[in-house]
């Protein structure tokens, strides 16, 4: 098959998507509405308290200049989950069986689901980042900067829509799908997104400080308002590069299984019940 037409294949399957996204806004409203929600949240209601009791030492900038760049990754990883659900529902409904069997590039129906979630990521991201410039967010980056910060958001975004797309091919049902996409929603809650780590219990401050979020946020705030990086950049790059083709491995496995198992295991199984 040729490199045209399994780009055909893949902006067809992207044009599918957006058409299924827009026949059903309530996924694509909720990953946007979420960190937005949690940007009003923070900022409005525990905006004064965490600028006085928590950062007056840690941050001389405003707590929204300090909370922004974890609700922008927060808005990426709340992406999964609508991900998730989309590509199940395909699969439960025997459509990826039927692409399965048509003269088409087979990496396309994959592909295009991914461009089309990474489209909903940047929608996301879009309307955080306006929100948070309302509020008061203002950024000291120059044109490197800016860019550098566009490359790890775009690297997280990649990662995140393959971990999606493997959950949803994964899980028999759109709960489990929906289950299992949380969990990059819920990570930013204990890192370094709204609080500084050092703040934090022995225990969960290491956890805080050595999962994945924590180094790809700092890298984040550093390249936006000028913090220290440090090293971050680089356990930040490769904790999206290990996720990213971790998940797209993943994913491609368990699309090429033997259709008969297509179904996946249920939640209870993935539980060890």
């Amino acid at each position: 098959m040729s490199a045209n037409q399994t780009v055909g294949d893949a902006l067809t399957m992207m044009r599918r998507d957006a058409t299924h996204a827009m026949r059903n806004p309530m996924l694509t409203i909720s990953a946007v509405f979420t960190p937005m929600i949690m940007l009003l949240l923070f900022d409005g209601v525990f905006g004064g308290a965490m600028s006085h009791s928590l950062l007056s030492g840690a941050a001389a900038a405003p707590y929204i200049d300090y909370l922004t760049p974890g609700i922008i990754l927060m808005a990426v990883g709340s992406s999964v989950s609508g991900t998730a659900i989309s590509i199940n529902i395909d699969q439960r409904e025997g459509i990826i069986a039927r692409f399965r069997t048509m003269a088409i590039s087979r990496t396309s129906v994959l592909t295009g689901a991914a461009i089309g979630s990474v489209i909903r990521i940047a929608l996301a991201t879009v309307v955080v980042f306006v929100v948070a410039l309302l509020l008061g967010f203002r950024s000291s980056a120059g044109l490197a900067q800016w860019f550098a910060a566009l490359g790890m958001v775009a690297l997280l975004a990649l990662a995140m829509t393959w971990l999606g797309i493997a959950f949803g091919l994964l899980t028999r049902s759109a709960a489990g799908a929906n289950s299992l996409g949380l969990i990059p929603s819920f990570l930013p809650f204990i890192s370094s997104a709204f609080v500084p780590t050092e703040s934090m219990p022995a225990g969960v401050r290491w956890f805080a400080e050595n999962q994945p979020y924590t180094p790809m946020i700092e890298t984040l705030r550093g390249l936006l308002m000028g913090t220290p990086i440090g090293n971050r950049w680089i356990f930040a790059a490769a904790w999206c590069a290990a996720i990213g083709l971790a998940s797209y491995f993943w994913a491609r496995h368990l699309y090429n299984r033997d259709p008969s198992r297509q179904a996946g295991p249920s939640v209870a199984q993935l539980m060890g019940q």
